[in-house]
């Protein structure tokens, strides 16, 4: 029964990133966002061409032109002259 209960968990933990806001740089260089879930506020750099898969639970995104948005978790958002375009 621990072993079911503990697969259980690892299928939640691996599927978990399909519902996260996917966020992906298409400039030349690096782009650190500004994550704030909560109370919770860290940074993001995420590298050129990357993607990266955040916000499970929403959260506000700022970008490095200052743009800030609201994120619900199943955005696709690309990074393009260093503003959101959300799709």
């Amino acid at each position: 029964m621990k072993r079911f209960f503990a697969a259980c968990l690892m299928v939640a933990a691996v599927a978990q990133p399909a519902f996260c806001a996917n966020i992906t740089n298409k400039d030349a260089e690096a782009a650190v966002l500004v994550i704030v879930e909560g109370e919770s506020r860290m940074e993001v750099a995420i590298g050129p061409g990357s993607t990266e898969a955040l916000c499970p639970n929403g959260c506000f995104v700022t970008t490095p032109s200052g743009d800030r948005i609201g994120l619900d978790g199943s955005e696709n958002v690309d990074i393009v002259n260093g503003s959101a375009v959300v799709n």
